[in-house]
């Protein structure tokens, strides 16, 4: 853990900063992550990017690309629910991608399974729509889950069952602890228990600790447990921990292919799940005179349709791309460039001596990711609309994202909001917009900036940031 007493630095140039944040980091491998940036990502410099939304989508490299457009073209590839001679040749590249994403997550076969779907919200799909709802059942969940996990309580309210959420507490955004371990002591045998939480949420960066997986399942509890902020910068180890389900979205951990995704499930706990409908390729027999149909067993059942069966070597690819770079290694720098953001960022203050930017979620690089999500304030504490922000931000060729990230809760929280707050909100079936939503909240603040920091991040990236935020001191936000 680095404080971020003990790295403020004066930005008097790139140079000096750079000098600075090696004496406070020197474990950082500068010319290694130039050697990768050139051998693998040179576009970003060749376009002067600066690309901090890793936590929205991860980039890929130059040779995931080379060897996935080498396999398609030295082969031909047909729709694998065939026994033809193409279509064999997709069951054997997708069944070895299949296991290699067992194998990279030390997952063992024989208790895990891999369900290949579109993205992680179409993991969790399956597991909602599935999952043995009812009147007794309970689904619990933390307040920072992204929308997709919050969706499953619309599964479980439809069926009967009670959903509650585990609050997270300002100013680190955590979640209350003595309460989860409460809510979780209330787990009746006699009927399913769902708790859900994201390793990292996608929102604030705060790591859950893992622990808690062992913890609920003891108490009677299925787990699920949302990798897909986690894993593009840290290790998933499925032999120390079991959750029964880890929902991903590969994407977001190098770039490409996009469309896939993956549930892996304990066999155990797929076992509890009932599928409410059937689909190409789902099933071993289906009737329409004797309306009747039999699922396939294990993965199959869950597949719907074609699989994305061009596109899963590529996942091989990527996953081995990864494992070249070294994911103990993309975590450490991450960390390193997310401590000397804090840091930066914390310290930033108007000539009146009010600070220009608050941070939501922990100040230091303790049980927390490479994301960090912040709102800027003039000198008068009036707020800089998020929105402008991003357009400022994008015509200086930095990527960065704006608004809630599909995380409410978290959102809700870090911007003061209470459920009286969403009293006209919800109050009638009509639609409302997300402006007409920040409208109504009027001096509510309910938008942050988010920046990410990932595999192909270097230190000009998080210098050009905080420069870019620096530009801010001392201007009132009417005139921005």
């Amino acid at each position: 853990m680095v404080s971020i007493n003990d790295q403020v630095v004066e930005l008097d140039g790139l140079a000096a900063a750079l000098a600075a944040f090696r004496q406070a980091y020197p474990d950082f491998d500068v010319a290694a992550v130039a050697a990768l940036r050139a051998a693998e990502y040179s576009r970003l410099d060749h376009l002067d990017q600066v690309y901090l939304d890793y936590t929205g989508g991860g980039l890929y490299a130059e040779s995931q690309l080379r060897q996935h457009m080498e396999l398609l073209s030295r082969n031909v590839f047909g729709n694998p629910h065939s026994a033809n001679p193409t279509s064999l040749a997709s069951t054997r590249v997708d069944e070895h991608a299949r296991e290699y994403v067992l194998e990279y997550f030390k997952a063992s076969p024989a208790e895990y399974a891999v369900i290949f779907t579109a993205n992680a919200s179409g993991a969790l799909k399956l597991v909602g729509e599935s999952y043995p709802f009812g009147p007794g059942a309970q689904y619990l969940l933390t307040f920072d889950n992204h929308n997709s996990v919050n969706g499953i309580r619309e599964f479980a309210r439809r069926q009967g069952a009670r959903f509650t959420y585990v609050p997270v507490v300002p100013p680190d955004l955590r979640a209350d602890e003595a309460q989860l371990l409460a809510l979780l002591d209330q787990a009746d045998p006699a009927y399913p228990n769902l708790f859900a939480y994201p390793a990292q949420s996608n929102f604030s960066g705060v790591q859950h600790p893992l622990e808690w997986i062992e913890m609920a399942r003891g108490r009677g509890w299925d787990v699920l447990v949302d990798g897909a902020a986690f894993a593009p910068t840290n290790r998933l180890d499925l032999s120390a921990w079991q959750p029964d389900f880890v929902p991903l979205s590969f994407y977001k951990m190098f770039g490409y292919p996009t469309g896939v995704g993956c549930l892996i499930a304990r066999r155990a706990a797929l076992k509890k799940l009932h599928r409410p409908w059937f689909a190409g390729g789902t099933i071993t027999l289906a009737s329409v005179q004797a309306d009747g149909y039999f699922l396939a067993e294990g993965e199959a059942g869950f597949e719907d349709g074609t699989i994305n069966y061009l596109g899963l070597p590529a996942v091989e690819a990527g996953l081995k791309h990864l494992e070249a770079v070294g994911i103990d290694t993309v975590h450490d720098r991450v960390m390193a460039l997310t401590g000397w953001l804090l840091g930066q960022l914390a310290v930033l203050r108007h000539s009146n001596g009010t600070p220009l930017v608050r941070i939501f979620g922990p100040l230091d690089t303790d049980r927390r990711g490479g994301t960090i999500t912040l709102n800027l304030y003039d000198p008068h504490g009036n707020l800089v609309d998020f929105r402008r922000i991003e357009s400022l931000a994008n015509a200086a060729n930095i990527s960065l994202r704006t608004g809630c990230f599909c995380n409410p809760g978290a959102g809700e929280v870090a911007g003061g909001l209470t459920r009286e707050d969403f009293h006209d909100c919800f109050k009638n079936d009509e639609r409302m917009t997300f402006e007409q939503f920040i409208t109504a909240m009027d001096s509510k603040h309910p938008g942050a900036v988010r920046v990410s920091l990932g595999i192909a991040s270097n230190f000009t990236d998080a210098y050009r940031f905080v420069e870019f935020t620096r530009a801010f001191l001392d201007r009132p936000a009417a005139s921005i």
